[in-house]
């Protein structure tokens, strides 16, 4: 990597070093939502530089549907053990034995985590939640602030932002009210896995490119798998794949590749033009407005 690659993403870390430490000294009651995603992976690196040599002063949070890869399972809880964080779990099968929400008939639970995440950020008494978004990824998302404010039921007003002159964050709130914290929106895909590349830091194995068996649904490679089983008149396949995203086991689809290291993934990245969710992610084709709608309602 070039000095200039390198100084580009220094400071985007610095960036987001500072923010995290902003919302450290205004918030009362931080949280940081980590799903084991390479996005919350560079934001748990962040923080813990951030805070360094203590502890990170917040827990992590992650809203599990069930229908996770178990690979990115196990990853978060490793990360989890190694560093000594404090994991809180909000449920979405619990949600559904509970009542709270109800499954949908095409297969997303997207929409019924919001739910989910406002009644956990409820009971915990969160103020401020860290979140992975940044905003070369969806329309939506790129309208959005660095410090997004949300009002007493959690929902977003994309015409009622507060300015960040100057790369000043306004954090104040009143009871009920909350922000969402994005210290990754400036940052793009290829700055995320040029940072992962150049500090070295560990991934699931999952963003890795190998021989996966998938199904081919609509021009789109499912793994076959507990979440995905061959329906009548499918057949599978054997192909080089790996994944740029990591959301439910039978909605994310994977991309051929041959980016089997971290160096081949950024390479392979600088020359694609499509975004990771418009590759791999069915549940976002509801709708072109199928993530606004969603932040709208409180998702992060």
């Amino acid at each position: 990597m070039t000095t200039t690659v390198l100084g580009h993403v220094r400071a985007l870390e610095y960036e987001s070093i500072h923010i995290f430490r902003e919302v450290a000294a205004e918030m009362e009651s931080p949280c940081l939502l980590f799903s084991g995603g390479k996005d919350s992976i560079v934001m748990l690196h962040l923080a813990l530089k951030a805070f360094w040599p203590a502890r990170i002063p917040f827990p992590v949070m992650h809203v599990d549907t069930g229908l996770n890869f178990p690979e990115v399972i196990d990853f978060r809880d490793a990360m989890v053990a190694e560093h000594g964080l404090e994991l809180i779990v909000a449920s979405v099968p619990e949600a559904i034995e509970r009542g709270l929400v109800r499954p949908e008939p095409n297969g997303s639970r997207n929409r019924i985590q919001t739910p989910v995440l406002l009644a956990a950020a409820e009971e915990h008494g969160f103020d401020a939640l860290f979140g992975g978004a940044r905003r070369d990824e969806e329309k939506a998302r790129a309208k959005e602030r660095v410090f997004s404010f949300r009002d007493e039921f959690g929902q977003w007003d994309p015409k009622n932002q507060r300015p960040e002159i100057w790369d000043l964050y306004n954090g104040r709130v009143f009871p009920g009210e909350s922000i969402r914290v994005f210290p990754l929106s400036n940052w793009t895909e290829l700055d995320v896995w040029t940072y992962i590349a150049s500090e070295n830091i560990a991934v699931p194995e999952l963003y890795l490119a190998k021989e996966r068996e998938v199904v081919d649904r609509g021009g789109m490679l499912y793994a076959v798998n507990e979440f995905v089983p061959l329906v009548d008149g499918e057949t599978s396949e054997v192909k080089r794949v790996r994944y740029r995203t990591m959301g439910d086991a039978n909605l994310t689809a994977a991309v051929e590749s041959d980016a089997d290291t971290l160096e081949k993934i950024v390479e392979e990245i600088a020359a694609v033009r499509l975004t990771e969710r418009g590759a791999t992610r069915g549940d976002d084709k509801v709708s072109e407005a199928a993530m606004e709608d969603r932040k709208r309602e409180g998702y992060f």
